[in-house]
């Protein structure tokens, strides 16, 4: 039963809405990278092509997605690359607790190592076996399930190893630094010690 898996306060739409802060970026193929940076376990940064990424092995995970503003997408069918394969390819220190992600126009979104390594995390490529649409977050976005959907960036470009944790850009106009929908973690006023940075 989908009610059965709404957080508190969340509902089912009619369609599929799509919200997102300032303009759709245009995707160029031979000009887009995708770099793996800061707390490395090399110490290098790491980047990939458009053709290397799209080339690394992709997986399938359903699931719901929560957005802040109230309203939830039930059972989709997100196919994508596992943060397992990047991690792999680029290893992070092991003192990495946090991780940025870097999207288009410095757009940003802290999450937990254990946040951004679950199971379920994913970087998307494909929305029910189809390309994810521009609006949508074409070529990648991140999806992060059990959290809160402005966890789950569009268009991403990069990923930041962090050995602190820091807020990214809703998080620094405050909104909650965890942002877990089952506890309702909307506001950074919401924060117990230890929910976000020093």
């Amino acid at each position: 039963m989908e009610e059965s898996r709404l957080p508190p306060g969340q509902y089912v739409p009619r369609g599929r809405p799509v919200i997102h802060y300032g303009r759709v970026p245009r995707f160029k193929p031979e000009t887009w990278d995708f770099k793996v940076f800061g707390a490395t376990a090399s110490g290098e940064e790491h980047c990939f092509t458009w053709s290397e990424f799209e080339s690394l092995p992709r997986v399938t995970r359903v699931a719901d997605f929560h957005c802040v503003t109230k309203f939830s997408l039930m059972a989709n069918e997100w196919r994508g690359v596992a943060p397992a394969t990047l991690m792999a390819a680029a290893p992070p220190d092991p003192g990495v607790s946090h991780v940025m992600i870097w999207a288009e126009y410095g757009y940003s979104a802290n999450l937990r190592m254990s946040d951004f390594a679950a199971p379920e995390t994913l970087f998307a490529m494909e929305l029910d076996e189809k390309p994810l649409s521009a609006e949508r977050g074409h070529p990648v976005r991140i999806v992060v399930p059990h959290l809160y959907a402005w966890k789950s960036v569009k268009w991403v470009r990069a990923i930041e190893y962090l050995l602190e944790d820091r807020r990214g850009f809703w998080e620094e106009r405050g909104y909650h630094n965890v942002a877990d929908p089952w506890r309702e973690q909307r506001y950074s006023y919401q924060e117990e010690p230890g929910e976000g940075p020093p």
